[in-house]
């Protein structure tokens, strides 16, 4: 589940719709299951496909025009209850990166602790992504963690995003919050020692 991030360039999948929430990203009924994985075989399974499962070919993920590991959203992304398994399931998906003007803030931590990095960017800076996707669907992205930009390889458009220098650690090293801690093992041990 855990990847190191660098530099990302990949083309998108766009999502121009407002508001999506975690429902929408994994209705409550496949909540079930007690690991991470497989959750992205249902990922926006009502938009995806019709009750007796046939695909909507209209729906952007089933459209083979489009593809990559970016998901290009509406504004307020991940908002509603605060389930990681929405989370889980853009990760299980082969998402890597969501680009959105504004993410709910529970999700959008939920995102980092799975390894997916949401990326908040203007209103103006997602609407020239969409018109660009919708006239190129292979045009790409270039998202650089070390940097924090995000840039329209069309456009040559460029905007920084902001993250936790925290959670931008851990994405760099590839490590979650456990793996953390036992990185900090030594230190931890000398500041111990300190207060005998």
């Amino acid at each position: 589940m855990k990847e190191k991030f660098d530099i990302i360039e990949s083309s998108c999948i766009p999502l121009p719709t407002e508001n999506v929430d975690t429902d929408q990203i994994i209705p409550a009924r496949f909540l079930k299951a007690t690991s991470r994985e497989g959750f992205g075989d249902n990922l926006f399974r009502d938009w995806r496909f019709t009750p007796d499962g046939s695909k909507i070919d209209s729906f952007p993920l089933n459209d083979p025009k489009y593809s990559g590991c970016v998901l290009v959203a509406g504004k307020n992304f991940g908002c509603g209850s605060s389930r990681e398994h929405a989370a889980w399931a853009i990760h299980d998906y082969g998402f890597r990166v969501v680009i959105s003007s504004f993410f709910a803030d529970i999700h959008k931590q939920n995102e980092l602790n799975c390894f997916v990095l949401p990326v908040t960017v203007s209103e103006t800076f997602l609407q020239e992504l969409f018109a660009t996707v919708a006239g190129n669907p292979q045009a790409k992205v270039r998202i650089d963690l070390p940097n924090q930009t995000v840039t329209n390889l069309t456009s040559g458009r460029v905007e920084k995003f902001d993250i936790n220098p925290y959670k931008k650690q851990c994405l760099l090293e590839g490590l979650d919050d456990v793996e953390y801690l036992l990185s900090k093992k030594s230190d931890i041990e000398k500041f111990e020692e300190s207060r005998k």
